[in-house]
């Protein structure tokens, strides 16, 4: 991959998974927590939010290894749910912020591409490949986040709207959260490589309702 084809990765990425944990904050500051808000979290600045690795390493590796769906994180933004006006409801609210604010970021750069006319070709160019994986990056983001396993957001908002006995057991899953996912993004798929087998459960879990998502925002924005 050339050094141009990675320059129009670079801003896509940093402003999707900086944003979508400033909107954590954010909303929890909404709904009481001031946790984020003190410790300068709630900011459009990416440079608050970035982690060395999620931010700019994994997604690098993803996009040399030509990985099928590219996706990074950035630091994750402090939470007391127990400060929270009511820790299970608003817990979902928080949850739901960081994709929210993803389809947002896919909806701004879908309505943003006609503006490429007024703009120099060669810069036009540029932008458009920028605001195509803008919407890429952020749909991906959304759905993956959306998985119902803690940490990840997904896993929040199913905890917090299922009974208890079934919340329970769920919650106590996310120290090993990071684990699975490893499990299911690297380990299967590798282990299908060597055997023949197609393992890459996970692409086929995100990519399906990634590609719907893909669809609606270009269709929501007059471009499908």
């Amino acid at each position: 991959m050339t050094a141009y084809e990675v320059s129009t990765w670079v801003l896509p990425v940093i402003f999707a998974v900086t944003l979508h944990e400033a909107a954590h904050g954010f909303i929890a500051y909404q709904f009481g927590d001031d946790t984020a808000w003190r410790m300068g979290r709630v900011s459009f600045n990416p440079l608050r939010h970035v982690d060395l690795f999620g931010t700019i390493l994994l997604p690098a590796i993803l996009l040399l290894a030509r990985s099928p769906f590219l996706f990074g994180y950035a630091k994750p933004v402090p939470v007391n749910f127990a400060r929270l006006n009511r820790p299970r409801r608003d817990m979902i609210w928080v949850a739901l912020a960081g994709p929210g604010t993803n389809i947002l970021l896919a909806i701004a750069s879908a309505l943003l591409a006609y503006t490429l006319g007024f703009i120099p070709i060669r810069a036009a160019l540029w932008l458009s490949y920028n605001l195509r994986h803008s919407i890429d990056i952020n749909v991906v983001l959304c759905v993956f986040n959306m998985l119902p396993l803690p940490p990840l957001d997904g896993g929040r908002v199913a905890v917090g709207l299922l009974p208890r006995p079934l919340a329970l057991p769920l919650a106590r899953l996310e120290r090993y959260g990071i684990l699975i996912l490893l499990l299911f993004l690297f380990v299967l798929p590798f282990v299908g490589e060597k055997t023949g087998l197609n393992l890459n459960i996970l692409g086929w879990v995100i990519g399906v309702p990634a590609e719907a998502l893909y669809r609606f925002v270009l269709a929501i924005t007059g471009h499908g």
